[in-house]
């Protein structure tokens, strides 16, 4: 039984998933967002690093892979993963995609995010700071992840998602639940004058608003700026779920590449059902 570590609409089972509450009532997907705990890595990666382009030892990224895919349900061999670029490059996938980065590592496309409406077609993104982020269409049945670094933010890359569910799946904004996993957030965010500015020049007050100043360094809130372009794109305010658990502070839970360097990598996975 799942364990309610947070009363933001997330729950965690204690051990290798966080799940977000609204997408697991609508009984048409699986789906998790992995901590590091439990694994069979070690030293640096310890332990349940799921980064396959890491200097980690192959067989215990698969092992870890096929544990976290086990306590979310779907088969490993369904997964479709990316090469992560941090770009704005959101692709439709089907069944004949199924595979490509567990079976076919090397035959892995360049962007960071994907959309599909094939149940059994399970979409992973990874990250270790940046945000993961999962949409369902639970009318249409179509679903979409989405990984969002401070780049794929300020290219709002989860708007390319929404719409790409709306263009080629006839997906209404109305319909969409979106849920925005755990993530660096406000407190170890920081940028310096160059990037901050860049936000500014995109989101406008909203960055503003969303930003705080210490000295020479600027705090950015991009979970308030992901929600935004989420709100910009039609989709409900009700319908948009932000976890509050910080991959920075939260050092037994999860990897952190501003904390650590060098490090492992988490997953954001869904499947429809």
């Amino acid at each position: 039984m799942a364990i309610s570590m947070h009363k933001d609409g997330f729950s965690y089972d204690g051990h290798r998933v966080i799940s977000c509450d609204a997408l697991s009532e609508t009984g048409l997907v699986r789906h998790g967002f992995s901590t590091k705990q439990e694994g069979t890595s070690s030293g640096i990666f310890t332990s349940l690093n799921l980064g396959i382009h890491t200097s980690d030892a192959p067989e215990a990224v698969r092992q870890n892979f096929s544990l976290f895919c086990r306590d979310i349900g779907v088969d490993p061999c369904r997964a479709v993963f990316a090469k992560q670029v941090h770009s704005t490059v959101v692709l439709p996938v089907t069944k004949k995609d199924a595979g490509k980065g567990f079976l076919c590592p090397g035959d892995l496309p360049e962007a960071d995010g994907f959309v599909t409406n094939e149940p059994g077609v399970c979409l992973a993104t990874f990250c270790a700071d940046c945000t993961p982020i999962l949409l369902l269409d639970p009318v249409c049945r179509v679903i979409a992840s989405v990984h969002s670094g401070w780049r794929g933010t300020l290219g709002k890359i989860v708007c390319e998602a929404v719409r790409l569910m709306q263009t080629r799946f006839g997906s209404e904004s109305k319909d969409i639940i979106a849920a925005i996993g755990p993530s660096i957030k406000q407190c170890h965010f920081e940028v310096d004058e160059e990037v901050y500015l860049q936000f500014l020049g995109c989101f406008g007050e909203i960055a503003e608003e969303n930003t705080v100043k210490k000295g020479q360094k600027y705090y950015i809130d991009t979970d308030s700026l992901n929600v935004h372009s989420l709100l910009g794109m039609g989709v409900l305010a009700q319908n948009i779920h932000v976890c509050k658990m910080c991959t920075y502070c939260e050092e037994s839970l999860f990897f952190s590449y501003r904390r650590e360097g060098m490090t492992g990598r988490m997953s954001g996975m869904i499947e429809l059902v």
